[in-house]
């Protein structure tokens, strides 16, 4: 629910007419930021960054918004790039990346034999699958891990895939005392390095998200290795999971 009586989309489209905004007018995440600030002091800075960066068509962070879809006003904007947006120009710039245009991309991408030379990280189109796959189970199964841990949402941005400074936190949850857990998912074994990666997300949330506590993390892998055991057990507020499947065949 919105905090105000109107939803933040809704408000940014009064920032934009206040701004007098002009086509072809460049402007920064900042200047909605502080905007909001004085009007609406209550939306977080977050909320409206990603409501920036989730309302330009052509931003590829728009898979992440659950609630972005055609005629549901989030359309707006068109990002030219690093902090650097202009208003929305349907007649010339390319139609409106929704949900659906991700996901087919994504499935374009695990039926191919070989993966893409451009998409660096990706090891095969199994291993991507894979890892969409264990996102799903838990994403259905925080209860399991954690009793009333549940992912992270407000005003339809959601904790899958969460963005951070350029790079994405596999999992954002919140836990029964409001605490953002971090979940850092490996489809094969996990390293020491690993410890590195999700830290870093986890100060991130400490210095951008409002929490009562700092931020905790969570390692899934198939295999946590010894190297990643010694690393994280000089951090308490890393856990780490081992996950297995299992099949079963019946005779009909």
């Amino acid at each position: 629910m919105p905090i105000y009586e109107r939803p933040t989309k809704s408000l940014m489209g009064d920032w934009v007419k206040e701004k007098k905004l002009s086509p072809g007018q460049i402007f920064k995440r900042s200047d909605a930021v502080n905007w909001f600030a004085e009007r609406y002091p209550k939306i977080k800075r977050k909320t409206v960054d990603m409501h920036v960066e989730g309302m330009s068509v052509n931003n590829p962070v728009r898979k992440h918004h659950s609630n972005i879809k055609p005629g549901s006003g989030h359309d707006m904007f068109y990002k030219l790039g690093p902090d650097q947006f202009r208003l929305w120009a349907p007649e010339s710039d390319p139609a409106p990346k929704y949900l659906e245009d991700f996901e087919k991309q994504a499935t374009d991408i695990g039926n191919q034999t070989e993966p893409p030379v451009d998409e660096p990280g990706v090891e095969g189109s199994r291993e991507f699958a894979f890892e969409r796959d264990l996102r799903n189970y838990l994403l259905k199964n925080l209860g399991l891990i954690e009793p009333d841990l549940k992912l992270y949402e407000e005003e339809g941005i959601t904790g899958v895939e969460f963005p951070v400074g350029g790079r994405f936190i596999d999992i954002l949850a919140v836990d029964k005392d409001g605490r953002y857990v971090v979940f850092e998912l490996k489809v094969s074994r996990g390293y020491d390095r690993v410890v590195g990666q999700i830290l870093r997300y986890m100060s991130w949330v400490d210095q951008n998200m409002e929490s009562p506590k700092p931020a905790r993390g969570i390692i899934v892998a198939n295999e946590i290795t010894e190297d990643l055991k010694l690393a994280a057990g000089r951090v308490p507020d890393i856990r780490l999971i081992e996950y297995q499947i299992s099949f079963e065949l019946n005779a009909i």
